[in-house]
């Protein structure tokens, strides 16, 4: 029995997230078939992030045991000549049966596109939140910057998560203008709480509409309570940029900066 990792990119619009649902559309559902119909294997592919319904991937990465003879690096090709055109496979290689995905140390990044300007544009209806009001940027940034370091997150974490704990660490957190009218927030970290990045984006939202002060976000982080943060920001403005692991020799991280 061999081990396949994948890099998978998607476009999340036309999914219920990665993970399988019962009689739902899921990327992981996807991988699954397909994976089938290329070896006769019914196989499930192991992801390391579970993004939600909406959320877009440059690479995400996900493991499946097969017995095929074909090379690791191969099948990215076999695999992108089957897939839908909204899901592409990046790389693929053979790893050593302990890798998984989600046990490895690693470092995730994220981003989260605001299209800020007094109209949307069509082109941008699926991959940005769209706000028309004017946002302090500079506000925003030095919010952000609270946020960095290691600190339980629980105030940042929707119900339901299944965690042991909330401590997580960012390593970085950068509010950027892509340009006049796109805010651009980059988060890097060792891990992520069911919907954080896009509570913190909600809240740094918050930051820039001058709902909440800079001052407020370390009595945030401190109170441990949900109601506390900013409003969960909507899916299709996040997505999952790369996975970098810190302990495996197979490290795969995209070039995308």
């Amino acid at each position: 029995m061999r081990r396949i990792k994948l890099v998978v990119a998607y476009d999340g619009t036309c999914y219920h997230g990665w993970q399988l649902q019962p009689r739902e559309i899921t990327i992981e559902g996807v991988l699954n078939e397909t994976i089938y119909r290329l070896t006769g294997e019914k196989i499930q592919v192991i992801g390391a992030s579970r993004t939600d319904a909406g959320v877009h991937a440059l690479g995400n990465v996900a493991v499946f045991d097969t017995q095929s003879r074909i090379p690791g690096d191969k099948f990215a090709y076999a695999l992108n000549q089957r897939l839908p055109a909204d899901i592409v496979i990046q790389d693929s290689v053979e790893v050593s049966a302990e890798f998984h995905p989600r046990h490895q140390n690693c470092r995730k990044t994220y981003e989260y596109t605001i299209l800020n300007r007094r109209f949307p544009l069509p082109e941008f209806r699926n991959t940005a939140y769209f706000y028309h009001g004017k946002l302090d940027r500079e506000k925003m940034q030095k919010a952000a910057q609270a946020l960095v370091g290691e600190h339980d997150f629980a105030a940042f974490c929707s119900a339901g998560a299944q965690v042991q704990t909330t401590v997580r660490e960012i390593y970085a957190l950068d509010v950027r203008s892509v340009s006049e009218d796109q805010i651009q927030i980059r988060v890097e970290g060792n891990g992520f709480l069911y919907h954080m990045v896009r509570i913190i984006a909600g809240t740094l939202l918050e930051v820039g509409k001058g709902r909440v002060n800079v001052s407020e976000i370390s009595d945030i982080i401190a109170s441990c309570d949900r109601s506390k943060a900013g409003p969960t920001a909507p899916a299709q403005g996040l997505r999952l940029v790369e996975i970098c692991y810190v302990d495996a020799p197979d490290t795969y991280c995209n070039s995308s900066k």
